[in-house]
């Protein structure tokens, strides 16, 4: 195959390529960072010409240009696999749907549903001499995307790292039907977060429970920034790395000599990721980095590829939990926020590991705008409230206040140790509450 000849016949520009999508397609977005910036937009440009056509999203980086082009959803339905800050603002507004996921379950969601795609879009690094495409830092479910949809168009950005994979991190110029060559704009970066006095104390009762050899997941915000901190100036050395998000915190902690990844049972060398997400820093060290490796994420989640290492550690953010021991992650109330992500993945892949630990983390209050302190910890989640981990999956939890343990325990044992680690102005309240509740020896 000539694959220059191939390259120019599919060339167009983004224009000519998003009026290949017709009235009432279903249109597949590429997930985090690759998601097509510069076709959004075009195809936002298209609102009141089409109608009914549905996007399917995760982890839009910024603000989706079609879901605010079209706020009456007559030309567009925005709908997101998990919700960004920007999603969650959309959803207030009306204008962004929720789809449940389980993450490993993604690929399967397309091969054994039958899940309809007209339209592939998605952002890419540029063609390599053998006609591939790279997925970049977003492998995910992207080959599955691909293999359900009926036409590809990819968004060519020189911007996007070249991440080498343990498999499905590419696609080949004869699986394309249009390229588009964008403005190579840089890749979005999160901000730094800042570390709170609580965020700082949650992590060093994490750190506390980590050993040399310890293979981990870290998932997103200020306290794992806090724990990757502390780990790099700590004496922990020949620590591993089996996550579904790579962030920051990896890179610090590598260069601080305290990740080999030689202690391995598998991928042994090898940082082993879906998705990175974070600073130019981190896109900088995994472009062409072969000690680095992108799959998919029904590897990356999957339960046994999880437990195969040893002392597992997986550290995942909560937003409440209540005196049953049930976690909620990503709503509050009715109000979406996130989505159950890789959290119920870790938690019991890492369980399931010799030697392994899974810790739910959250600060044992928060302060509402107008003042009014609450507590995360609560008698039962508020109605409306998703309950992202169940009660029988939940082992660690750690607030500032110390780390208890739930297996094991009965219902009276477990709302005790909870209520152990509220704040203390809460504590009372809590007691009196489990029992009315009749939680009781």
């Amino acid at each position: 195959m000539d694959y220059d000849r191939a390259y120019n016949s599919r060339l167009m520009t983004a224009s000519d390529a998003v009026d290949l999508i017709k009235s009432g397609n279903w249109v597949d977005y590429g997930c985090f960072l690759a998601t097509p910036i510069t076709l959004d937009r075009e195809l936002a440009k298209r609102a009141g010409q089409i109608e009914d056509v549905k996007v399917r999203s995760l982890g839009f980086p910024g603000l989706a240009a079609v879901a605010k082009a079209d706020p009456e959803g007559r030309s567009f339905r925005y709908n997101s696999w998990h919700f960004t800050g920007a999603d969650r603002k959309l959803h207030d507004q009306k204008v962004c749907n929720y789809i449940p996921l389980l993450y490993h379950e993604g690929p399967g969601y397309y091969e054994k549903h039958d899940i309809t795609t007209d339209v592939m879009l998605l952002r890419t690094t540029p063609m390599d001499h053998k006609g591939f495409f790279n997925f970049g830092v977003s492998n995910s479910f992207t080959r599955a995307q691909i293999s359900a949809a009926k036409q590809v168009i990819i968004e060519i950005n020189e911007n996007m790292p070249y991440c080498y994979g343990g498999n499905e991190e590419q696609i080949h110029i004869s699986e394309v039907d249009a390229i588009v060559e964008s403005n190579h704009e840089e890749m979005f970066c999160l901000p730094e977060p800042a570390i709170s006095d609580i965020d700082q104390q949650i992590a060093e009762i994490v750190v506390s429970q980590i050993e040399n050899g310890s293979c981990l997941q870290l998932g997103i915000g200020a306290m794992p920034n806090a724990i990757g901190k502390l780990i790099a100036s700590s004496n922990l050395r020949d620590l591993g790395v089996h996550t579904e998000m790579l962030c920051d915190s990896f890179v610090d902690i590598y260069e601080a000599g305290c990740i080999s990844n030689r202690g391995k049972k598998q991928d042994v060398g090898k940082f082993v990721y879906t998705f990175a997400l974070g600073s130019k820093k981190l896109y900088d060290f995994i472009d062409h980095n072969p000690s680095c490796s992108s799959y998919p994420v029904d590897y990356t989640n999957h339960l046994n590829n999880i437990a195969a290492n040893d002392k597992a550690i997986a550290i995942n953010n909560a937003l409440e939990i209540d005196l049953f021991g049930q976690v909620s992650s990503e709503s509050s109330g009715t109000r979406h926020i996130s989505g159950t992500g890789g959290q119920l993945d870790y938690t019991y892949g890492c369980y399931h590991s010799r030697g392994g630990k899974a810790l739910i983390c959250l600060s044992s209050s928060v302060v509402d705008r107008d003042g009014t302190r609450k507590s995360r910890i609560r008698p039962f989640l508020e109605p409306g409230t998703i309950t992202t981990l169940p009660r029988v999956m939940v082992n660690y939890v750690v607030t500032e206040y110390g780390m208890i343990n739930l297996k094991g325990k009965s219902t009276w044992e477990r709302a005790k140790a909870l209520i152990s680690i509220a704040h203390p102005e809460f504590r009372d309240e809590l007691m009196e509450h489990a029992k009315r509740m009749n939680i009781h020896m």
